[in-house]
């Protein structure tokens, strides 16, 4: 699991992660895309996912003034290391909306 801050402007290289990738944004506004897609933008609550093959062509932060932050769960193995896309997809569903339920308890202190 990563936590990604991009300040205003910041913007990834291409770049492929050879994992599945699960993207929750917590702040701000962020573009991505990956290669043969179409951008998309994405706020607070909002989602993204990169198969294990994937080029992620676009990664920015969509505003020139303000940060965004994002968590990306990183799921790593093989074709064959026997793991279930479907329970690999749920079990990364589970930790976004607990990181999204965190996320939210924590603005409620502030």
């Amino acid at each position: 699991m990563l936590l990604v801050e991009y300040p205003p402007g910041g913007a990834d290289p291409i770049h492929r992660h050879n994992a599945h990738a699960f993207v929750y944004v917590l702040e701000g506004s962020v573009i991505m895309q990956v290669k043969g897609e179409k951008e998309v933008t994405l706020t607070p609550g909002q989602t993204f996912y990169e198969g294990r093959d994937d080029i992620h062509t676009v990664g920015r932060n969509a505003s020139k003034t303000e940060p965004a932050k994002f968590v990306v769960f990183l799921v790593k193995g093989g074709r064959r290391s026997g793991a279930n896309p479907r329970k690999v997809a749920t079990e990364c569903h589970r930790a976004l909306l607990h990181t999204a339920h965190m996320s939210e308890r924590k603005l409620s202190f502030h």
